[in-house]
């Protein structure tokens, strides 16, 4: 099992206009850059809920179906055409489980932190 997993993805442009049709979350933040900027935001920003499944991915590497639990503390905002880093580095195992720290970080700014993934060994 590896000690240290990384992963780097860059959401293109439109990856929250996607997102939004799949999760049903079409908040205008997610989707409108005049919207976004109106209310302080540097323009549309990512979901949530799809950078934590960046984390999901990272952690469970070649074997999504090995991911038992996922706990995440979001922190900051994430853009489209940013690249991201997510590692999850091995913290413990026994008993049939893998215990993975996880964090997300786009340009230093961590997007999620305090992760936690429980895999199946």
């Amino acid at each position: 099992m590896d000690e240290l997993r990384e992963m780097k993805v860059t959401p293109d442009r439109y990856v929250t206009y996607r997102y939004a049709g799949a999760s049903g979350d079409f908040n205008p933040i997610h989707l409108d850059d005049e919207f976004a900027r109106s209310v302080d935001l540097p323009g549309h920003i990512l979901h949530g809920l799809w950078t934590m499944a960046q984390v999901a991915r990272a952690a469970s590497g070649e074997d999504p179906v090995a991911l038992k639990s996922l706990s995440v503390q979001f922190r900051g905002l994430g853009v489209p055409e940013k690249e991201i880093a997510v590692t999850s580095k091995l913290k413990s195992s026994g008993d049939g489980e893998a215990v993975f720290d996880c964090e997300a970080v786009q340009d230093g700014n961590k997007l999620v932190r305090r992760g936690r993934a429980v895999l199946r060994i």
